[in-house]
């Protein structure tokens, strides 16, 4: 019988890598509440007309990517490709936003997109997000912007580019459309198939298209700043002011439209120049039409994700510490089976004062226990005189040194040996 691997796309996160993800996610929760955003779980899967009405019939995710089935009441459902529209479905739908009220929420998780693999992206991927709701300032969008670039900052990156660009709204981005669309035209014999095919439906997404001569005919595309009107530019303006007097350098990309329907007015996104043609850490921008678009009022949102695989790819590349890696302290030992009770008791007392501990449970010799404690830092070993006394030898695996304590005071004993050796 074959081994059964885990499916093409995915891998599994081991302990020799989980811990660094815990660490990011912890800067990364840390950052979140420090600029007041509260964390929000979301269902895996969604109806899949959130996504196909949300995220854009047009888009690569809806007509290629997503994992949709029909469940047993026949009801079509989507594994999550991303998570800004389950958010603005869930602050719909609990009344987050009613009466003009505001909402700053971030998650985390997995989403789902059937695409090629390839060097820091997944067909089960995780994604840091964080949307901020009912807010139609752009001091809102700085202050999202500035909150992926702080938990970066925080995780030690370097080399990181912020790019920004306006995408307009649905009052110039028609005219934007039509100035695009004569431009293109002019050019579609050298398009590929795909934006062959986005050039009547959705002509921004050539824009997006990585393609290298489909990339060099957009270069040459008018750009939307002379298209935006009065509302769109002012905004930009207000977004590059805000950026500018928080010390944020930034790039102009007129090509950049971050590939997703519901974005309007701001577009962003923050480059590594580690990770190669996939060099995007971060992205999100404004969204103020996504509310109506699945069915709720007009709430307009900002907001941006992060790719977990790709900044860990980047943190390893630069060198950037992971904080500590966790480690058992202690490993309690027997000398011979009328000492294992104790043994078991004193590793359960070491646990509960929060201390790290390990004890053999499976009736191993003390060699092989005392190979186990060699990647400790202290073995506190009972025999029968220990046993007698009521107390344990503890050995400090690092120097060698044991002294006999009193089972009772060997709690503090460690806290206190554990602080000297860390000082």
């Amino acid at each position: 019988m074959s081994i059964i691997n885990a499916p093409r796309g995915t891998r599994d996160i081991l302990p020799g890598e989980s811990w660094k993800w815990s660490y990011i996610i912890r800067t990364a929760s840390e950052a979140m509440n420090d600029f007041g955003f509260s964390e929000i779980h979301l269902p895996i899967f969604e109806h899949t007309e959130l996504f196909s009405r949300g995220v854009g019939e047009t888009t690569d995710i809806v007509e290629k990517e997503m994992y949709t089935f029909n469940d047993q009441g026949g009801r079509s459902i989507t594994l999550r490709p991303e998570a800004t529209a389950g958010v603005m479905r869930a602050a719909i739908e609990n009344n987050l936003c009613v009466q003009g009220a505001s909402a700053k929420l971030w998650n985390w998780g997995p989403m789902f997109r059937h695409e090629r693999p390839q060097k820091g992206r997944y067909r089960q991927f995780y994604q840091i997000d964080a949307e901020c709701l009912g807010i139609p300032n752009a001091a809102a969008d700085v202050e999202v912007i500035a909150l992926s670039i702080e938990i970066f900052r925080r995780l030690g990156l370097k080399n990181l580019e912020v790019v920004i660009n306006s995408v307009g709204c649905e009052k110039c981005r028609p005219i934007y459309r039509e100035k695009l669309l004569k431009y293109f035209e002019a050019h579609k014999n050298n398009l590929c198939e795909t934006c062959l095919n986005r050039l009547e439906r959705n002509p921004l997404r050539i824009l997006d298209c990585k393609k290298e001569a489909c990339g060099l005919i957009a270069e040459g595309a008018p750009d939307i700043y002379d298209s935006l009107c009065d509302e769109c530019r002012e905004h930009f303006a207000e977004v590059r002011a805000g950026l500018e007097r928080l010390g944020f350098a930034y790039k102009l990309n007129k090509r950049l439209v971050r590939g997703l329907d519901y974005y309007t007015k701001t577009a962003y996104e923050i480059l590594s120049g580690d990770l190669g043609a996939q060099n995007a850490v971060a992205g999100g921008g404004r969204y103020d039409n996504l509310s109506s678009a699945i069915g709720g009022g007009k709430i307009p949102g900002v907001g941006f994700a992060c790719g977990l695989d790709r900044i860990m790819l980047v943190m390893e590349e630069q060198g950037c510490s992971f904080g500590k890696a966790p480690e058992v302290l202690v490993y309690s030992v027997t000398l011979d089976d009328s000492s294992r009770p104790a043994v078991q008791i004193l590793t359960h007392e070491l646990r509960k004062n929060n201390i790290a501990a390990a004890c053999d449970t499976s009736g191993r010799s003390f060699k092989a226990q005392m190979k186990s404690a060699s990647a400790c830092k202290f073995a506190c070993i009972i025999g029968p005189d220990e046993l007698a006394g009521n107390s344990a030898s503890i050995k400090n695996l690092q120097d060698g040194s044991q002294v006999l304590v009193a089972l009772k005071d060997i709690p503090d004993y460690i806290k206190n040996l554990s602080r000297i050796c860390h000082a």
